[in-house]
């Protein structure tokens, strides 16, 4: 299942309009609060997607009937740039357990890149949901490498990937690489290119720089 809530008129598009926007970019506290903001609106439309059940609150004059979801959540980040995203949706799933996972682009003399996988801290996956963030899904293999190092640790009940902006050949990709059936890909927009180096067009450029600084080329 793939939902672009970038389709629909919302105060969400205006928050991807200012990621977008080269001068506003230049804000870099504000790159990350809208970052931020998407993973909170990513959050509240995927809790739509949970199993719910009958509970009584206790109030200070009585009791109220509540419908509150039981699912066990798993909140993922691909680091750096998954953090602002992934802190949006902590906001709102604040019980949930957390996984980090280290992936990059290891390029060689070329100019070719590799995906490198050398780190993964998460709980155990069996039966629950997964939630997994990376801003930019532009070849897929990111989220591919990801997820299959992940599942080493369980089988969820349910992976949901969660994407500022994706790529058509990122998507794809990740549909034809993940066999499993149940993902769902959260993305805020969808645009139709990547450049030579695998960047999205028009996209918003490195998320990873933008919300931290330039990273050394060595």
């Amino acid at each position: 299942m793939i939902k672009n809530l970038g389709e629909n008129n919302s105060v969400f598009n205006h928050f991807i309009a200012e990621l977008r926007d080269v001068e506003i970019q230049a804000d870099r506290m504000r790159f990350r609060k809208n970052l931020e903001r998407l993973g909170e609106i990513f959050a509240y439309e995927i809790s739509k997607t949970f199993e719910y059940k009958p509970t009584e609150v206790t109030t200070p004059l009585g009791t109220a009937e509540m419908r509150l979801f039981t699912d066990n959540l798993v909140l993922g980040t691909i680091l750096r740039a998954g953090l602002p995203l992934h802190q949006g949706m902590l906001n709102f799933f604040d019980k949930a357990d957390n996984a980090f996972i280290t992936a990059y682009r290891k390029y060689d003399k070329n100019e070719d890149f590799d995906i490198r996988v050398e780190y993964i801290s998460s709980p155990e996956l069996n039966g629950k949901i997964l939630i997994l963030s990376d801003p930019m899904l532009a070849t897929g293999a990111s989220i591919v490498k990801t997820i299959r190092g992940m599942l080493v640790n369980g089988t969820p009940k349910h992976i949901h990937i969660v994407s500022a902006l994706a790529s058509i050949e990122g998507i794809d990709y990740v549909q034809r690489n993940l066999s499993l059936h149940n993902i769902s890909l959260w993305v805020g927009g969808i645009d139709d290119e990547l450049t030579a180096q695998a960047y999205i067009v028009p996209g918003l450029g490195d998320a990873g720089d933008l919300a931290f600084g330039k990273k050394s080329d060595q």
